[in-house]
């Protein structure tokens, strides 16, 4: 009997979910609700106010998109929702999820972000979606606009239902939460800072000097794996595209610079298997539900610990395994013992004979020096780019003028090559 009713417990239906939206969640392969869904649904669904924090790649956004819809169907509006989210890319991702749930009963959502035609956004809000989704939601939790907070916060019903979902919950989400929630229930599925155990975590300990060459290597030895490397600049993605590209391997930048259309084409050629390395900022290390990710590279080690769990949580997701590799020079160590610390593991080296790297030496140099050429020639035709309408931002991807070969071929480490 108990069995049973544990595995009552595992279906959507048995957390109190509508039969539409089970049949939704069906459809969209979710057999069995997560952990951070088995325990935050039914609390939703009673009315009260969450906090969710659970592991990156948990099903946090069908935490609260579930009784979301179910409220709205229970009682139709428009403008029922609004969600906050750290970046554009989330944003439009949270959109389709909520489209998808939705699709059977006619759900109607709106993305408001930067970088795309304002005259756009207005005509979709003027018809009066049920879901408004936002980014930038970080910036909000800044002490600079708290004042805009009060203001939102006056503005919107005193009667509502309000979630926080984080994968880290920060002293800025607590000074939120104190601000906006009623009693909240709290729903806490792992340690506070932990990342899932299908994760394989390793370091590189690498001199600065051959810092580029060990990257090479390290995405030669894993060839043909789905890999995401995660910069501290956004001049270092375009840096870092081009020198890859040279040498053959498909690599893409995505970063915060460039215009809004060509950070959805990159993200989407990334999704769809047309590039396998993508090199970003941490624009894409909050909530991007990518699949197929198979290695996180952190090139450069994140000042701030927490963004290391969000980085490394784009891989090994809804129970897949995963490798995330960070590359730490004699410049980063004290970085790279705070997320140690902050794990709460000593993690293993990743295994590399430096002279077997160094054989890649000449060939990442040639490279190298070719990206520098095609960033002054960039930089050059930035100002008349510009003139002609162009907003002058990254690198086409198109662009391959400089490169190699463009499958991703395990380079031959021979000297003189």
């Amino acid at each position: 009997m108990a069995s049973n009713e544990e595995e009552e417990v595992h279906t959507f239906a048995s957390l109190g979910v509508c039969e539409q939206l089970a049949e939704a969640c069906d459809a969209l392969g979710w057999k069995k609700p997560s952990a951070i869904q088995v325990q935050s649904i039914p609390l939703a669904l009673e009315g009260r106010d969450l906090i969710g924090l659970a592991q990156t790649g948990s099903g946090k956004t069908a935490a609260f998109a579930i009784p979301i819809l179910q409220a709205l169907l229970e009682k139709p509006h428009p403008l029922f929702a609004c969600v906050l989210s750290p970046t554009r890319e989330l944003a439009l991702q949270i959109a389709e999820q909520f489209e998808a749930l939705g699709s059977g009963i006619g759900v109607k959502c709106a993305v408001v972000v930067g970088g795309i035609d304002m005259m756009a956004q207005a005509i979709a809000l003027a018809k009066r979606p049920h879901v408004v989704v936002l980014d930038e939601a970080d910036r909000l939790l800044n002490m600079d606009f708290e004042q805009e907070i009060d203001e939102i916060l006056k503005a919107i019903p005193r009667e509502r239902k309000t979630y926080l979902f984080s994968a880290t919950m920060t002293n800025k989400v607590a000074k939120l939460q104190r601000a906006c929630l009623k009693n909240p229930a709290k729903v806490e599925v792992s340690s506070k800072y932990s990342t899932v155990d299908s994760l394989k975590q390793q370091y590189l300990f690498v001199p600065a000097k051959y810092k580029d060459c060990y990257l090479v290597y390290l995405l030669n030895e894993l060839s043909g794996s789905t890999t995401m490397v995660f910069t501290r600049t956004c001049e270092s993605t375009r840096r870092l595209s081009l020198i890859l590209r040279n040498l053959g391997l498909d690599a893409i930048p995505i970063s915060g610079q460039m215009s809004q259309p060509k950070r959805i084409g990159a993200l989407n050629k990334f999704k769809a298997g047309e590039r396998n390395i993508l090199i970003c900022t941490d624009v894409a290390s909050r909530g991007l539900d990518i699949p197929s990710v198979d290695m996180v590279v952190n090139y450069d080690i994140p000042t701030n610990s927490k963004d290391y769990i969000h980085r490394v949580g784009r891989t090994a997701r809804a129970g897949r395994s995963g490798l995330a590799v960070s590359l730490v020079t004699q410049y980063d160590v004290e970085l790279y013992q705070r997320i140690e610390q902050l794990i709460g593991k000593k993690l293993p080296e990743f295994p590399s004979e430096q002279e077997e790297v160094l054989l890649l030496h000449e060939r990442v140099n040639e490279a190298q020096r070719i990206a520098t050429m095609k960033l002054r020639e960039k930089e050059g035709n930035k100002k008349h780019n510009k003139k002609r309408g162009d907003g002058g931002d990254d690198d086409d991807d198109d662009d391959r003028r400089f490169t190699g070969s463009k499958n991703n071929k395990k380079l031959k480490r021979s000297k003189g090559r």
